[in-house]
């Protein structure tokens, strides 16, 4: 059985007890979270939503929060001697999924 949900505008296909690395969402470590965004569910057969599946949910247990690799940005013009060098690290929501309702 699966699900594709929404969140953080990316859509993330899960099951249930896998570890998923969501954008952050800002809730405590150890809480329980919702997904009400469930695009499809596959139990017996799979379910479309139009856009969203009527009444199915997804439950996850937060896992904790982190920053994922650094991505290095580099602009470089030149002739000029125009460069920079500039580093991102995006934050991150580590969920493990425990329960989908369809």
């Amino acid at each position: 059985m699966y699900a594709i949900i929404a969140t953080g505008g990316k859509q993330y296909k899960v099951a249930e007890g896998d570890v998923i690395r969501v954008e952050k969402l800002g809730v405590e470590a150890g809480s329980t979270y919702t997904f009400d965004q469930v695009l499809a569910v596959s139990n017996d057969g799979l379910k479309v939503g139009n856009p969203t599946v009527d009444g199915a949910t997804v439950n996850a247990t937060v896992v904790g929060d982190g920053k994922a690799k650094k991505v290095i940005v580099y602009k470089y013009k030149r002739k000029s001697g125009y460069h920079k060098k500039n580093g991102h690290r995006q934050q991150y929501t580590e969920l493990k999924i425990d329960k989908i309702n369809a």
